[in-house]
């Protein structure tokens, strides 16, 4: 069985206020290429397919569009699809039983029962492939239950104990179907597993708009919490591609397209695995740009030569521009605008980081709520007010809870 691993589309997020949907448009045609190029039996998607819990119509179009395409594929078999901590469960969930028709299989939220999380695969002629434990975005209420008085070191302890058992359990009930199938055909089958997490010591990116999952950031599991029996781990919501603890078989894809300008010498990617028996043999295939990003910085001078260079290379970059020089640039913007005259650069955003400009119009004048989370400008909030110690700190996790129980909420349930 050929699989290919991929995560975290993102489908309809924006860079400082552009639309993207030409980029997740080129990245969706390309991935059907390459599904048929490739000859893959089955496409994994480890969850954030959008960006929002109340995605558009463009976005939904894209969504759709593709399941449609890859499901007339003369190869894929399967499209196995989990929540992300982005997706709304109600949502993708609502037309899984008429994709399941298309040999698409979606898992929007935990199950209440492990066997209702595994997937058994089989090609067009009936033939078992592998099996599936398709654990999607675990949710706060999915796997601990609340107490009174509970201290923050409880409430870590419930919940990587909950992402344990969950695991064990849904690792359990595929090893159990495998184990049948294993006898009854004469064959053996990979278990694969997948899962929308953040592991201990993933790596992240400035501005990749990564969300915190639990309060106060807990529950970065190890790799100890998979259960051994797992011959490959899909993993998304890290947008870096890498692996777990140095797993070759335990692997985050990436995001597909770079979230933010700290991403744009990223090679982004996808997981392409061979199965022989249980065995992987796991490649990556590069993604190709398709909407040049460019982070300029340095003087006024500087920043206009670089500009120069890629009008002569024609680029159509989108621009993020940081001026760092010494003088007070009081036209840094009318001379960014010249610079770009005949060309089909775009400045997207533009930072004046000047030691002297902050100092003669106050620091901090020129944050913008681009600059800032929704953390740090309750910390702003904080500091104007004068609250420190112990009822800062007991505030700030109080909001912290509070904006993670907005994005625990699913707009779209009944």
């Amino acid at each position: 069985m050929r699989m290919l691993h991929t995560s975290d589309w993102h489908l309809g997020r924006a860079l400082y206020g552009r639309k993207r949907y030409h980029e997740f448009d080129a990245f969706l045609a390309w991935l059907a290429d390459k599904l048929e190029q490739q000859k893959v039996d089955v496409l994994v998607v480890a969850g954030d397919i959008f960006d929002t819990t109340t995605p558009s119509n463009r976005a939904q179009e894209l969504y759709y569009r593709f399941l449609c395409r890859v499901a007339a594929s003369p190869t894929c078999n399967h499209v196995v699809i989990v929540g992300g901590n982005h997706d709304s469960p109600s949502f993708l969930n609502a037309p899984r039983e008429l994709l399941r028709a298309l040999n698409v299989h979606v898992v929007g939220a935990a199950a209440d029962a492990p066997e209702d999380e595994v997937l058994v695969l089989r090609d067009v002629g009936g033939v078992v492939q592998g099996v599936v434990a398709a654990v999607p975005y675990l949710r706060d209420r999915d796997i601990r239950t609340v107490e009174t008085g509970e201290t923050l070191e409880d409430k870590q302890a419930k919940l990587i104990e909950g992402i344990r058992t969950h695991y064990t359990n849904a690792c359990a009930a595929a090893s159990n179907q495998r184990a049948e199938l294993e006898e009854s055909e004469d064959v053996q089958l990979p278990l694969i597993a997948t899962g929308h997490l953040f592991t201990a010591g993933g790596t992240t990116t400035a501005d990749d708009g990564v969300r915190e999952l639990y309060v106060g950031s807990l529950a970065h599991v190890d790799r100890s919490i998979f259960p051994q029996e797992i011959d490959y781990l899909a993993l998304g919501h890290l947008h870096v591609p890498q692996r777990v603890a140095g797993a070759e078989h335990l692997r985050y894809s990436g995001a597909p397209l770079p979230m933010g300008f700290g991403e744009v010498k990223q090679q982004k990617g996808v997981v392409l695995v061979d199965f022989d028996g249980r065995t992987p043999e796991i490649t990556t295939i590069d993604i190709p740009c398709f909407q040049e990003l460019k982070r300029i910085e340095g003087s006024l001078e500087q920043i206009c030569s670089a500009i120069e260079k890629l009008k002569l290379q024609r680029s159509n970059a989108w621009l993020e521009i940081e001026y760092t020089g010494t003088d007070i640039a009081a036209a840094l913007r009318e001379g960014v605008d010249s610079a770009l005259e005949g060309s089909a650069l775009e400045v997207l955003r533009i930072r004046n980081r000047t030691t002297m400009h902050r100092v003669i119009h106050r620091e901090g004048v020129e944050e913008t709520l681009d600059d800032l989370d929704v953390y740090q400008v309750f910390g702003r909030c904080l500091d104007v007010y004068g609250v420190e110690g112990e009822e800062r700190t007991e505030l700030e996790l109080l909001y912290r809870e509070v904006v993670h129980n907005l994005h625990e909420e699913d707009p779209n349930a009944a």
